[in-house]
């Protein structure tokens, strides 16, 4: 018996969670269940392999479960941003090799069509708009990445519109930035509504369970899991936990649970909105990658998110928000000075799974186990693409896509501790120094 060395532990106040409809949780798992297939974590992920298993084996339960409340975790903490595009930021050109980057652009397509999609069928109002988003820097350095960026979308056919320091009042409201990208394709939505909505529209066949953290395993000719209240015995098991991973033993030393830090503010009054111009829904991602991300949303809120740390054991530290939360405001007043009198009505943390070489993970971990797992922060259109590909492939269907994803080396294995921890703060600490005014 494997015990899991750590659970979920987010903090409280996520606002897109809290900002989104309210809905009544799926009740928590309690005694001794037989399945034969059960998924671990109903984040986006999970919530496409789940779904794509149930309609790929509708005579057969699908067992899902989720440590904490749906939308509370790291999918409903994100930027919202479903983009299409390839963005290497080991490549001068942020696209490099023109192959994979193709190959790349399909497989997040595939996902952002497949949300589409549901969220059309069951009317899930997560306010999705089809604004594309704003490549912008403020400096030299910023703008010569944005020239790169824009040759590179040119190999791969993706066309992108060069905006003026002088024009970007009327798009976004805002005169900080010298040039920006306008770049088409990429869906802006509301991600805790989301996922509430992915998770209560699911097959008959998927049975969810809320707040049920499974706390070890078993393995052998069929897998064991324990939770608080009982165990699940099931033949099949897919982990579709991120980082979280590791912790249940497997891919150890090759998963980066890393945090970012996001405030939202209050909404903006009518007079607020005349002051700030611009268009009603966009969103700003900065040229240079520790930069700051930028949004103001279908219901009139600016959203600021940078700041970085490194976590191993995938949980946040509280005191960190008050230590980013400084920053936050300060890049919002830098960039919004006609709006001195708005405040952050909430400040949390959310977790990105990164790796060394940023490959993620996609097939078979062990006998009986799978799992689709490192997005490499692109969680909302990767995480749904392969958790959607995963159940097709364990059906016995193969294509392009699935081809292209068991190529993968997988995540490149780490340094130990310490040196990783101190090695990846550093580096992280080093990145927000060099993005200077772009923060």
């Amino acid at each position: 018996m494997y015990k899991v060395t750590s659970l979920p532990g987010d903090d409280s106040r996520p606002g897109w969670f809290h900002t989104s409809a309210q809905r009544q949780p799926r009740p928590a798992l309690a005694g001794h269940k037989r399945a034969r297939w059960t998924v671990i974590g109903a984040g986006l992920t999970g919530l496409a392999v789940a779904r794509q298993l149930a309609l790929n084996f509708s005579d057969q339960e699908i067992v899902l479960v989720e440590a904490q409340e749906v939308g509370f975790g790291s999918s409903g903490r994100n930027a919202g941003f479903a983009i299409d595009v390839p963005h290497d930021i080991g490549a001068k050109d942020y696209i490099g090799d023109v192959t994979t980057a193709m190959k790349i652009l399909k497989l997040n397509t595939l996902g952002q069509d497949y949300l589409r999609e549901i969220v059309a069928a069951h009317g899930i109002d997560c306010q999705m708009s089809e604004s594309g988003k704003y490549q912008a820097a403020v400096g030299e350095k910023g703008i010569a990445i944005l020239d790169a960026y824009r040759s590179g979308l040119e190999k791969i056919g993706r066309a992108s519109t060069l905006i003026e320091s002088k024009d970007l009042p009327a798009h976004i409201g805002t005169a900080y930035y010298k040039k920006a990208l306008h770049i088409p394709g990429t869906l802006l939505l509301q991600p805790a509504a989301l996922v509430k909505g992915l998770a209560d529209n699911l097959p008959a066949n998927v049975s969810l369970y809320e707040n049920t953290a499974i706390t070890a395993l078993e393995q052998g000719d069929k897998i064991t899991l324990v939770h608080a209240h009982g165990s699940i015995v099931t033949d099949k098991l897919i982990l579709a936990n991120n980082g979280f991973a590791s912790h249940f033993g497997f891919l150890k030393s090759r998963l980066l649970p890393t945090f970012l830090y996001a405030s939202l503010s209050r909404q903006l009054n009518e007079d607020e909105q005349a002051r700030l111009g611009g268009q009603g829904v966009w969103g700003v991602i900065p040229a240079h990658p520790f930069g700051s991300t930028v949004r103001r949303t279908v219901d009139n809120r600016i959203l600021i998110r940078n700041s970085f740390n490194f976590y191993p054991d995938g949980r946040p530290r509280r005191h960190m928000l008050q230590r980013h939360l400084p920053t936050h405001r300060k890049s919002f007043e830098r960039r919004f000075p006609m709006l001195g009198n708005v405040d952050f009505e909430y400040t949390w943390s959310g977790a990105i799974c990164l790796s060394e070489n940023h490959e993620g993970f996609f097939g078979q971990l062990a006998p009986h186990v799978y799992g689709a797992l490192c997005c490499n922060g692109l969680g909302i259109t990767r995480g749904t693409a392969t958790g959607k590909l995963l159940a097709d492939w364990l059906a016995g269907q193969r294509n392009e896509h699935i081809d292209f994803l068991l190529a993968s080396p997988g995540p490149n294995k780490t340094p130990p501790q310490p040196f990783l921890s101190i090695g990846v703060n550093s580096v992280l600490k080093w990145g927000q120094l060099r993005a200077g005014l772009e923060v």
